[in-house]
């Protein structure tokens, strides 16, 4: 805010102020005859502009001669002159409405050491409105003031004057007895701000405002929301208001999720955000020892600053931010390690005492993560303890596009994104992609763009940067490139399905139209969120086949296939615990298929006995009738030739429609053949009939015999349409097919 001048600017020559405890007062000196050129009409005040830096308050004084403007030292830093300097001045006149509602200045002590002070907030606000009221500050000016013998540097960092809109001007207004003043002190200067009752808020951000963007972290604006009202909303407020409130700060949190999400990223960010003593980050094996003692003694060492602020300064002491990364490790569950030694418990223990014990502390936060949270002792995850734990999962659209425009920023601003690059379309391409994956897409894509400047001839070859472009082939390359943890497995699909899908009549159709109303059901029904669907035939009816087509035509972000051939030679507890963790991933995706391949494979079935693994039976029981986590959807397709087997140990039951998929019919037989194109029309109809009643798997296999030829080499030119298969040769192949 400007006032005006109410005369022409002068120049003056500076001087020293000239004694030392007038350099306590802002004041700045003159002659008494140069005094009158400063009057502001109607008031005692004399007013100055110096240098179009700051307004002082002037005052004569004898010593000084005319023409001369007498300084302090924090004054001639300021205004950028030394003594003996010329200087502009002019007198200033005050607009209406100049008085300042509230003033926030910073305190550093003039000689910085390694002392420590409390100010009392109130008595130092009275002294100061005492000796500066009617003074004019301006943000980002200096000013030495001295309090109960010490000296200090107070720093205008804020100044509001009531009703008036600042933003396009210098802040600035004048000092008046209604005038709030906060006091503010950096953690590293010593200085300890009590008794500052009336402040709205604390100093635990360093920053007034902070851009989650501009630190890293993309498509977690929810999660963060969270974290700030349950952990930080209370620390805002100064320690008083939480004292009259009777509530104590929340002092751990826990964050979990599948790896590459942005816990330990998140949790960094916070740290640094934090206007307290750097976190300490603990990678969690790091704190065993060897030696008896010394692992319990490293977790108290962990602790032991906190302590000693929490006893000299109460409740003014600094925040301590303690982050455990993979907190798993140490924190098991009491009892669920078998070493002998104990030394686990005695962590967990030791972790509960110091953060919920006897003593506990009230300036620390614990930030937790891992990605097994059912590893963890409860009584770590009770209130007072780790009590807000919050789920980084997998991004969503627009958070995957938040991530994708943080990584690409650079390349944006340098130029060297290709104009064709569409990163919403991205976005939607790379589902359940966490955001270390999505990361990795972006350097996968950048690594195209930089080959194709560089010569495998010549490397030294210089390269011109201005050529470098990455554009939306280079991404599509690293999509396919990079696969996510979470993802569809296309290529396992696609390899249940060699062949395709072709037109095998009307009940195949119809089971596998059937089959995409139950994925329609699950993407939009609430009421139910895990669909259950049995597909039994004969072998080699196709019943795999129609379940990785519906997997991959449902576009469902997470589809998994689980088959004993992945499994061979491994014990039951495995292979129940690989089963498990292929249904415990599907609860981290949005919406999530899982083929149970031949399952009377995955259960051992003999016939002989008969004989199955319980285990794995019980197992697949439990999964099949679980409903997924609140938000999560669920699709579950079994397939079996042994439908018989399966509904007496009550597989059958636990799923919730079961379809028949049948063998050929020699009309579905003629429509295939028709479709492959390897008869002649004469011979179609003889073929088809000899086809009835054919799985459609040996169909295929009859059809590739067939196709060699009887001499062999004819496949190239029967699958071209050059030649047909012998109506006499595909009927010797089918006596070799068919048993009796």
């Amino acid at each position: 805010m400007a006032g005006r001048s109410g005369s022409q600017v002068m120049t003056m020559t500076v001087t020293s102020t000239p004694s030392a405890d007038l350099a306590f007062t802002n004041l700045a000196y003159c002659s008494s005859s140069d005094l009158r050129q400063f009057s502001v009409p109607g008031s005692d005040l004399f007013l100055a502009n110096v240098a179009d830096t700051f307004i002082l308050s002037l005052c004569g004084h004898g010593s000084i001669r005319d023409g001369n403007l007498a300084l302090n030292a924090i004054q001639r830093r300021h205004a950028r002159v030394s003594t003996g300097d010329m200087v502009s001045v002019s007198r200033f006149v005050p607009p209406e409405n100049f008085e300042l509602a509230m003033l926030t200045l910073e305190l550093e002590f003039v000689k910085k050491g390694t002392k420590s002070e409390q100010v009392d907030a109130a008595l130092l606000s009275t002294q100061l409105k005492r000796k500066y009221t009617n003074q004019v500050l301006t943000v980002g000016q200096k000013a030495t003031f001295e309090y109960h013998g010490t000296n200090y540097i107070l720093t205008v960092n804020r100044a509001d004057v009531e009703g008036q809109n600042q933003s396009n001007g210098i802040e600035r207004g004048m000092l008046s007895p209604d005038t709030y003043i906060v006091f503010e002190a950096s953690n590293a200067s010593g200085i300890k701000i009590v008794n500052q009752r009336e402040a709205a808020s604390s100093n635990i951000f360093k920053h007034k405002e902070f851009n989650l963007e501009s630190l890293g972290i993309g498509g977690l604006g929810a999660e963060f929301a969270d974290i700030f009202r349950r952990a930080f909303a209370s620390r805002v407020f100064p320690p008083h208001v939480t004292s009259r409130l009777g509530i104590k700060h929340v002092k751990g949190m826990l964050l979990f999720g599948p790896p590459g999400t942005g816990k330990t990223l998140m949790a960094r960010q916070i740290g640094k955000m934090l206007n307290g003593k750097d976190p300490k980050i603990v990678n969690g094996p790091e704190v065993l020892s060897k030696f008896v003692g010394e692992t319990e003694k490293n977790v108290r060492d962990l602790f032991a600053d906190a302590e000693q602020d929490q006893r000299t300064l109460g409740d003014a002491s600094e925040l301590h931010v303690i982050i455990f990364d993979e907190i798993d490790a140490i924190c098991k569950s009491r009892g669920s390690t078998r070493d002998g030694t104990g030394v686990h418990d005695s962590i967990v223990n030791q972790l509960l005492t110091k953060i919920d014990g006897v003593e506990a502390l009230n300036n620390v936060l614990l930030i937790g993560m891992t990605n097994r949270k059912d590893l963890l002792d409860e009584a770590l995850l009770r209130p007072g303890r780790l009590e807000v734990q919050v789920e980084i999962s997998l991004p969503d659209e627009a958070g995957r596009f938040q991530i994708l425009q943080i990584h690409t920023n650079k390349m944006k601003e340098n130029s060297f994104l290709g104009h064709d690059i569409n990163l919403q379309e991205l976005a939607a391409r790379t589902k359940n992609y966490s955001g270390a994956e999505l990361e990795g897409v972006v350097k996968s894509a950048t690594s195209y763009a930089l080959n194709r400047q560089l010569s495998m001839d010549d490397l030294t070859k210089p390269v011109e940067e201005e050529n470098i472009k990455i554009t939306m082939e280079d991404f599509l390359h690293a999509i396919h490139e990079v696969q996510p943890a979470f993802g569809a497995s296309t290529d396992d699909l696609e390899r249940c399905r060699l062949n395709g899908m072709v037109d095998s009549g009307d009940r195949h159709n119809h089971i596998y139209k059937r089959a995409m109303l139950l994925v329609e059901q699950v993407k939009v029904s609430t009421r139910s969120p895990l669909v259950t669907c049995l597909l039994e035939g004969p072998s080699g009816s196709g019943k795999t086949a129609l379940a990785a087509t519906v997997g991959i035509d449902s576009d469902f972000p997470y589809v998994k296939i689980v088959s004993a051939e992945t499994m061979i030679g491994l014990q039951e507890s495995t292979k129940c615990a690989h089963i498990v963790k292929v249904f415990e991933d599907a609860y981290k995706s949005p919406m999530s298929i899982i083929i149970l391949d031949d399952i009377e494979r995955l259960l051992e079935y003999v016939a002989i006995g008969p004989r199955f693994s319980n285990i794995i039976s019980q197992t697949l029981m439990v999964l099949l009738k679980r409903l997924p986590p609140k938000g999560k959807k669920l699709l579950v397709f079994g397939t079996t030739s042994q439908l018989t087997f399966l509904d007496s140990v009550g597989i059958c039951e636990a799923f919730s429609i079961t379809y028949s998929v049948p063998t050929l019919r020699t009309e579905d037989a003629k429509k295939v053949l028709k479709q492959l194109n390897v008869f002649s029309e004469d011979d179609i109809d003889a073929a088809a009939e000899a086809l009835d009643d054919m799985p459609i798997k040996k169909l295929y296999m009859l059809i590739e015999m067939a196709a060699q030829g009887e001499d062999g080499g004819s496949a190239e030119a029967i699958y071209a349409g050059r030649e047909k298969i012998k109506i006499t040769h595909f009927f010797d192949c089918l006596q070799d097919v068919v048993r009796f």
